[in-house]
């Protein structure tokens, strides 16, 4: 294989990025369908900080490297991150159960801030590389994008049958949106 041949390190690195938050929205998304936790309103805010380097990202692999790409996705993982700290932070008390079920000894919020705080590294390192081919119309950046849009879709469906169109509730234990929908409209 020649050297023209393999793919830029940007590259690499954009299709990398967008597996984790693929990864992270998915297991999310699993959680809550599966074992039935449905997130809070401040875990819902940070899903939406992952989306919002996901679609950073995508104009990447879609439209080509650019620096205010990189910014937006920095920009987009502070904010998650500024979240996840927030909820860090309401359970830090000593004998505080935390929001939600451990997993691996650690609550969702805290792989949250863990997770956007590996994304800003990584994304800040890509865009100190030169700038390589990161334009992509391979069948894995492809398959990736689709994914990630579908996954968008999921959370909207899944967090408006929750929500409904008001505020969430503070701590959810029901789909409140769809027994509104349900109730207003009759089905």
């Amino acid at each position: 294989m020649s050297k023209s041949n393999l793919p830029s390190l940007s590259l690499l690195g954009n299709q990398l990025s967008l597996l984790a938050i693929v990864g992270i929205l998915s297991y999310a998304f699993v959680d809550q369908i599966y074992f039935g936790e449905l997130p809070c309103p401040l875990c819902l805010m940070q899903r939406i900080g992952f989306v919002l380097m996901g679609f950073a990202i995508v104009l990447n692999l879609r439209f080509g490297a650019h620096s205010s790409h990189y910014g937006w996705a920095i920009f987009s993982g502070l904010v998650g991150m500024m979240i996840s700290l927030r909820q860090i932070f309401l359970h830090i008390a000593p004998g505080d159960p935390g929001y939600g079920s451990p997993f691996l000894g650690l609550h969702f919020y805290t792989w949250a801030f863990v997770g956007a705080l590996g994304l800003i590294g990584g994304q800040a390192i890509l865009l100190m590389l030169p700038n390589g081919e990161v334009r992509s119309r391979s069948w894995f950046s492809n398959f990736l994008v689709v994914i990630f849009i579908l996954l968008v879709f999921a959370n909207l469906i899944s967090t408006l049958a929750e929500c409904g169109l008001g505020p969430c509730a503070d701590n959810p234990v029901n789909y409140d949106g769809w027994t509104l929908l349900r109730f207003r409209f009759g089905f």
